[in-house]
């Protein structure tokens, strides 16, 4: 982790994995981040998206300091590594996938993910490379438009610039399903990327921001899918509100439980099911 990173953590502070985390299951909020309890099991999926990242970014540090791409070889090693290195450091048991049984799975499984994203990355002169995994953090406001004394904070994965000069923020994922185009629109984390650059005066306040997700399919031959979209005002205006009011609830100690197919691997299921 960066000391810039680190730096945006220690601010009172709320990020959108804890937005997204009480507006999917406050109860599973006040577990982790309130009472701070032990994870009862850690899913692959969290340690495997992390080490993911990991070599994403030697990609396009790569991409942004020499014009080419690190040989594929030194991304999966870097992979391996880090995803070896959080199983270790993991006190929890570990709970494995269909998809990924085992962590010899997991790592081939991730091997093959990252050569489609190697082979796939072309930069033609298109794009430039404007900042990789950028911490940022901005003032929220109430309702009323008034500063409030939390900071929303968050790690930008890829920011570019297209040949015509617009930004374009880009957040990595890896999934097994494909991504329907109403849930791009809709999600909340290229929002708060919005949010976040408009806010530290990367774009006029009411412009456009590009978004996109890069998306690694989990797939026995994996595939590279790309999903775009844009946020305006009215999206950061609403999303602003939002998490006014998810800072109310917190504040006023509503915590509830929600039952989704987010509860087949929440790390707390014990204690809802003793709440």
């Amino acid at each position: 982790m960066s000391h810039a990173v680190e730096s945006l953590r220690k601010q009172l502070h709320i990020s959108h994995s804890q937005l997204f985390t009480y507006l999917n299951c406050s109860l599973k909020f006040w577990f982790m981040y309130v009472q701070k309890l032990p994870k009862e099991h850690s899913s692959i999926v969290l340690n495997f998206g992390t080490a993911i990242h990991s070599a994403i970014e030697i990609l396009y540090l790569s991409l942004k300091e020499t014009g080419k791409k690190p040989p594929l070889g030194l991304m999966e090693m870097n992979f391996s590594s880090r995803l070896y290195q959080s199983l270790e450091m993991e006190t929890a048991p570990i709970l494995f996938k269909k998809d990924m049984p085992d962590t010899a799975s997991a790592v081939a499984m991730g091997k093959k993910m990252l050569a489609v994203l190697h082979t796939e990355t072309m930069f033609d002169g298109t794009y430039s490379i404007e900042g990789i995994e950028l911490p940022l953090s901005a003032d929220l406001c109430d309702h009323n438009g008034k500063l409030m004394d939390i900071q929303l904070v968050g790690v930008v994965d890829l920011l570019l610039r297209d040949e015509k000069g617009y930004l374009v923020a880009v957040d990595h994922k890896t999934a097994k399903l494909a991504k329907s185009q109403s849930a791009v629109d809709n999600d909340l984390q290229l929002t708060a990327y919005s949010y976040l650059l408009a806010a530290n005066k990367y774009i006029f306040p009411r412009a456009e921001v590009q978004c996109r997700f890069n998306v690694i399919r989990k797939l026995k031959t994996p595939k590279l899918e790309t999903y775009n979209t844009s946020r305006g005002p009215l999206a950061r205006k609403r999303f602003a509100r939002l998490s006014a009011t998810v800072l109310a609830g917190i504040e006023n100690r509503v915590f509830l439980p929600c039952r989704s197919w987010l509860c087949a691997d929440c790390e707390y299921s014990k204690a809802c099911n003793d709440w």
